[in-house]
């Protein structure tokens, strides 16, 4: 039962799959009752303390809880896999759980994969009046939001258009300023906006900070995390389906970004054939660290295994901060891109003499094939790092360089001050601009 503040209540809630599993082939009245005997072992099991599974089997959520207040806004984080969109899709009443409740209070606004929940032959506009049926809106609340919701999507020409003609990008801003602007007492977004460019990301984000304060509930799942931070006084870290943290925004990023510089990042990507084994931050002397000083040279290794070649891949590397990218090493820019990988071997971007002030930082990376069109690795976070200094020592002496340097704009160039009475005061953190190099070490 929840309580009158409560919104979300999740107990125990958990989940799993199998694998390479036929759910369309009907079972004999022997199966079923086999199926039923080893359920009550898991859920037995479970009681125990014990999870049970087979070779086949994998656990998306092993005993989740946590309650949501009315009018927070949760960050849920974690890595790929680690059962985020899972937990969203059970609380949409998209998939059911194995065991374990999550009650919602209120109607509820989902928006967990692109253009889910649209009819691919009818209109725009006919999209809208059937998503907002669906959540029991009626058509005088829908009329009312119509105009706002086009005009934010930046779809006017194409309303009476089948959304089956509609890109990607225009599916989503669709979807989202559906979800967006509807009445709705709770919001559940997952990663989607990465699918949409810089200006509309930036568009939603602005959105989501006008739901928050509106007072509805939000549950965010992103990879971004200055987003999350921005949005976000709470988050949830998930990790192999288990809740790890569960506190303060800031500590449970801080938390998550430290497992992520100790631990490495892997990913495998059985269509292309790629396996990322290892995205190592290394100093100028080629020491694996995630720490380092104002003006210091950056280097990301990036180790890989391609069974199979593959041709000039584009490689994007995006350091970050709260406040968003401070600056990127893009191949389809810059044209870098190795004529062809195969086997073992590295890459290594070395950015020179980061202009960065003592804060935290995250490193986002994606891979696209040849054309630059498909994805080999989505754009995720790889990495962190943190950049720490004596303030004073390189030149700030205001009274309020303490209080404000977490909260201000990461990027710094040097820069100097000439006063009336001739004097001069100077700032130079790096010496110079950032530069991106990429270079192929070579194979192992």
């Amino acid at each position: 039962m929840l309580s009158r503040d409560t919104v979300i209540r999740v107990e125990n809630l958990t989940k799993f799959y199998r694998l390479n599993g036929s759910s369309a082939r009907y079972q004999t009245l022997r199966e079923s009752i086999s199926r039923a005997f080893k359920n009550s072992l898991r859920h037995s099991a479970k009681q125990n303390g014990k999870v049970i599974t087979g070779d086949n089997e994998v656990w998306a959520l092993k005993d989740v809880s946590f309650d949501v207040k009315r009018g927070e806004v949760i960050g849920v984080i974690g890595r790929n896999g680690a059962g985020k969109s899972t937990l969203l899709k059970i609380l949409s009443r998209i998939t059911e759980p194995t065991s374990g409740c999550a009650d919602i209070r209120g109607r509820v606004g989902s928006l967990l994969e692109v253009g889910a929940g649209f009819h691919p032959e009818l209109t725009g506009r006919e999209n809208i009046y059937l998503n907002s049926a669906i959540l029991g809106m009626k058509r005088v609340e829908i009329d009312k939001k119509l105009d706002e919701i086009v005009s934010f999507a930046e779809l006017e020409k194409f309303m009476d258009t089948p959304v089956k003609r509609y890109s990607s990008g225009m599916y989503m801003r669709l979807a989202f300023s559906v979800a967006a602007h509807l009445e709705t007492e709770v919001l559940l977004v997952d990663e989607v906006l990465a699918v949409g460019d810089a200006s509309f990301q930036k568009k939603c984000l602005g959105k989501m900070e006008d739901v928050a304060k509106g007072g509805r509930t939000v549950l965010f799942v992103s990879h971004n995390m200055g987003a999350v931070r921005g949005l976000c006084e709470r988050a949830v870290l998930l990790e192999g389906g288990v809740v790890v943290a569960d506190g303060d925004v800031y500590q449970v990023v801080e938390s998550y970004l430290s497992a992520l510089s100790e631990v490495g990042f892997r990913h495998e990507s059985k269509k292309h054939g790629l396996i990322i084994e290892d995205v190592a931050v290394k100093n100028s002397d080629g020491e694996r660290t995630n720490c380092f000083s104002p003006g210091d040279d950056l280097n990301i290794e990036i180790s890989f295994d391609a069974p199979k070649p593959i041709q000039q891949p584009y490689i994007l590397l995006v350091v970050r901060s709260i406040h968003g990218t401070c600056f990127t090493a893009n191949m389809l820019i810059d044209g870098g891109r190795p004529n062809v990988i195969e086997g073992k071997g590295r890459l290594c971007c070395s950015f020179k003499s980061i202009p960065l002030l003592p804060q935290e930082y995250t490193i986002q990376m994606a891979i696209r094939t040849k054309d630059g069109k498909d994805v080999i690795v989505h754009s995720q976070e790889v990495a962190a790092f943190s950049v720490v200094a004596d303030l004073e020592a390189l030149g700030f002496k205001g009274e309020f360089v303490h209080g404000l340097v977490q909260k201000t704009f990461p990027v710094m160039i040097p820069y100097e001050w000439t006063l009336p009475d001739g004097s001069v005061t100077s700032i130079c953190l790096a010496g110079e601009s950032p530069v991106a190099s990429n270079q192929l070490v070579g194979a192992l």
